[in-house]
């Protein structure tokens, strides 16, 4: 660099300060619209935004001037910055796309993924975007035309904050060989997490989708052996048979954990392969398990018997799944539902009324019980029932058909 050509500290800090207001108005606005592009992401991100200062913007002017060549003027394009951070991996890609729809986007970089296993530095994806028009128009010119947003894990942004201070900001940096590879371990350690956080993230959606495919099938018996009884409506017609089994509708791959066998398991009870479910949930209670999960395996097992029509099994491991976690309301109500299939209303009320007294927030176990005493004749009881069913779920169609139904019979 000829020295004829040395920047002048002061006249660049009085040009960089002139827009810093409209700077920080714009990072505002942008932060403000990034949080509002992402909102619809399933993990929340986090979303941060910074005017970059003078004294960061000098140092970089006078890295990049030293390496540059040409005489042409150094530019620096992230004089403000937006950083997205997001709890998963899978996140990542779905931020970048949503950036991508609602933002002129000039270039990608994603930093850090030459890196060697035995090197440490941070990943990051980086966005170049041109500053809204509308941004503009109200804040003015902010001293530059872009803006960057960065799109990071929340580990991959801690490592980056502490990669920051030992490393860039450092004027010194006397990493010898074993301390180099302390240093790529910890980012191998953190790249790991990422990892294993996601396969749980993972398997924690495959599991709850499973379970929400079961509960629908139990509450459609429920529907089915209880209501037409109520109503005196035509026998309900049986749903066509969801997931009629081919050569592709097979169980994933046995393993011998406990997650492996419940997720096996789900599977089969989902796709009506009760004797299966039943099977998997024998061995899991035949392991060394938590108490908690004990109960929990009991309560799905009794589930599978009632698909099956096995009330009393059903009714022994819903006794169980009590016996394991005192406050599984859901094993009370379960239970108290094989009674009233059974039409042993005094024992479905007892059961429902002890879920409650479990967790008194639960509509359709209110619901539940108003058609017990509403069987057992205590019509004052069910119809109480049902305007507290309905406090907690007014547009629910049939529990606003048995209140009907009660002040029918109460003449109201």
């Amino acid at each position: 660099m000829n020295p004829g050509t040395l920047p002048e500290q002061n006249t660049l800090r009085q040009e960089y300060e002139k827009y810093s207001k409209v700077r920080a108005l714009t990072t505002g606005d942008l932060e403000a619209l990034v949080e509002k592009t992402v909102a619809g992401l399933g993990s929340r991100p986090l979303v941060k935004g910074r005017p970059k200062d003078f004294a960061s913007f000098f140092k970089k002017y006078l890295r990049i001037l030293k390496e540059k060549d040409s005489p042409e003027p150094v530019v620096i394009t992230d004089l403000i910055g937006i950083r997205i951070v997001c709890p998963f991996l899978e996140n990542l890609d779905a931020a970048v796309k949503l950036i991508k729809e609602n933002f002129e986007v000039i270039e990608v970089e994603k930093k850090g993924s030459n890196y060697s296993f035995k090197e440490f530095g941070y990943e990051s994806t980086h966005l170049l975007v041109k500053i809204p028009r509308d941004i503009v128009k109200a804040r003015g010119y902010s001293g530059s035309d872009v803006a960057e947003i960065q799109i990071r894990t929340i580990l991959q942004d801690a490592w980056a904050e502490v990669e920051h201070e030992l490393v860039y900001k450092a004027e010194f940096t006397p990493f010898d060989e074993p301390m180099k590879r302390k240093l790529a371990a910890v980012n191998a350690s953190l790249s790991l997490a990422d990892i294993v956080f996601q396969e749980v993230r993972t398997y924690q959606r495959q599991l709850n989708g499973e379970l929400g495919k079961r509960r629908e099938s139990f509450f459609q018996k429920i529907e089915e052996s209880t209501d037409a009884l109520l109503f005196d409506t035509p026998e309900v017609q049986q749903r066509e048979a969801a997931g009629v089994l081919t050569a592709a509708d097979k169980l994933p791959p046995s393993g011998g954990s406990v997650d492996d066998l419940l997720l096996n398991a789900l599977y089969a009870h989902n796709k009506n392969q009760f004797k299966e479910a039943i099977s998997f949930y024998s061995r899991i209670l035949e392991m060394k398990i938590d108490d908690t999960i004990r109960s929990l395996i009991y309560k799905h097992r009794g589930m599978a018997y009632f698909a099956q029509s096995k009330y009393q099994e059903a009714i022994e491991d819903f006794s169980h799944s009590l016996k394991w976690d005192a406050k599984s309301y859901k094993a009370a109500y379960y239970r108290g539902v094989v009674w009233e299939v059974l039409q042993r209303y005094n024992e479905a009320a007892e059961d429902f009324s002890l879920s409650l007294k479990l967790n008194p927030y639960q509509s359709f176990c209110l619901f539940r019980r108003g058609q017990a005493y509403y069987h057992i004749g205590d019509y004052p009881q069910a119809l109480g029932d049902c305007e507290a069913s309905l406090a907690l779920e007014p547009d629910n169609k049939m529990v606003q058909k048995l209140r009907d139904l009660l002040r029918d019979k109460l003449k109201m």
